[in-house]
C-alpha cells in the first residue's frame, strides 16, 4: 500500500468525546479516494492529521516508505511532500494567477519556475490568464489555480477539503470531470472529503463513508 492509516485516535482539546477512534485507511499509488460523510463526522480532520496540522493521539501514517506520524516520529507539514487544496481555496488576493501558482515553488532556478508555471497553466487550461489575480476569476477558475499551486512542487499526495461546495450547482458535473481528468494526468494519489454522493461517483476510484 502506498497510503497506510493505522488505528488512528484523535479529538479535540476542548472535547470529551474521540472525533475518530482506530480509523483505518489504505490507499494504492495513484488511486483517488473519497471520504464521504456528513458535517460533524471527522471527515477533515482526517485531512489535517495526514497533513500535519493536527497531532494524533495514536496510530500510525504512513506515506510510501515514509512514517509520518507514530509513536516516535511526528514529521513537520513542510517536510511530508503533500499538496492541499483548500475549501475556500485560500488563493493569495495580492498575487496573481502566476503568483500563486509560483508560490510552492521552492529551491529551483527562475527558468525551472518558468518552464513549470507554464505546464501548470496548460494542465489546468488557465493559459493566457497567469497575470489575473483571482477577483478576476470565476469559482471554478479559482479552483484550478489552488489545485496547479498544490500540484507545482510535485507532491507524493493532494489533500481536496469539499473541493465543490463553493461552486454553483450547474457548473459541478463539469468541474468534476475537469478536476478528475487534472488529476488523473498528474498521476498523484489523491484523496478529498465531500458530504455529496454525486461527488464520490463521479470522482472517486474508492469512496470511504464515516
Amino acid at each position: 500500500m502506498y497510503i497506510e492509516i493505522k488505528n488512528l485516535n484523535f479529538k479535540y482539546k476542548n472535547s470529551k468525546e474521540y472525533i475518530l477512534k482506530n480509523f483505518n485507511l489504505n490507499i494504492q499509488k495513484g488511486d483517488i479516494v473519497c471520504i464521504l460523510g456528513e458535517s460533524g463526522c471527522g471527515k477533515s480532520t482526517i485531512l489535517r492529521l495526514i497533513a500535519g496540522l493536527e497531532t494524533p493521539l495514536g496510530g500510525i501514517i504512513k506515506i510510501g516508505d515514509k512514517f509520518v506520524f507514530d509513536d516516535k516520529n511526528f514529521v513537520y507539514p513542510e517536510k511530508r511532500g503533500i499538496g492541499m487544496v483548500f475549501q475556500d481555496y485560500a488563493l493569495f488576493p495580492h498575487l496573481t494567477v502566476e503568483g500563486n501558482i509560483k508560490f510552492g515553488l521552492k529551491n529551483v532556478s527562475r527558468y525551472e519556475k518558468k518552464k513549470r508555471i507554464n505546464e501548470l497553466l496548460t494542465l489546468v487550461n488557465l493559459e493566457g490568464y497567469e497575470k489575473r489575480y483571482p477577483y478576476e476569476l470565476s469559482g471554478g477558475q479559482q479552483q484550478r489555480v489552488a489545485l496547479a499551486r498544490a500540484i507545482a512542487p510535485k507532491p507524493d499526495l493532494i489533500l481536496l477539503d469539499e473541493p465543490f461546495s463553493n461552486l454553483d450547482a450547474h457548473l459541478q458535473n463539469k468541474i468534476r470531470q475537469e478536476l478528475k481528468d487534472i488529476i488523473k494526468k498528474t498521476g498523484i494519489t489523491s484523496i478529498f472529503v465531500t458530504h455529496d454522493k454525486q461527488d464520490a461517483h463521479a470522482i472517486a476510484d474508492v469512496t470511504i463513508t464515516l
